[in-house]
């Protein structure tokens, strides 16, 4: 799967979550940047992916997320691993 389709998918979790389309989905997206986007829906948003793409996350590589770039690379890699 390319990045591009990661992208499109974490896009309908965006939309399913924060319920809203106010963002545009940029690399440099963060949550300070989307309204509703705080340290609750950032859980679900993640378990949304998670599940999603049958992949986890560990601790320590949700801690060294900056932004929808870093999100994407490292889901990449992980489908990468598979």
């Amino acid at each position: 799967m390319d990045k591009a389709e990661i992208k499109e998918k974490i896009k309908g979790i965006l939309l399913s979550v924060l319920q809203h389309d106010n963002f545009e989905m940029v690399d440099e997206l963060s949550a300070k940047d989307v309204d509703g986007w705080d340290s609750l829906t950032h859980m679900d948003i993640i378990t949304e992916i998670e599940s999603l793409f049958g992949v986890r996350f560990k601790l320590k590589e949700l801690n060294k997320l900056n932004n929808l770039g870093n999100l994407i690379d490292l889901v990449k890699g992980k489908l990468d691993e598979k």
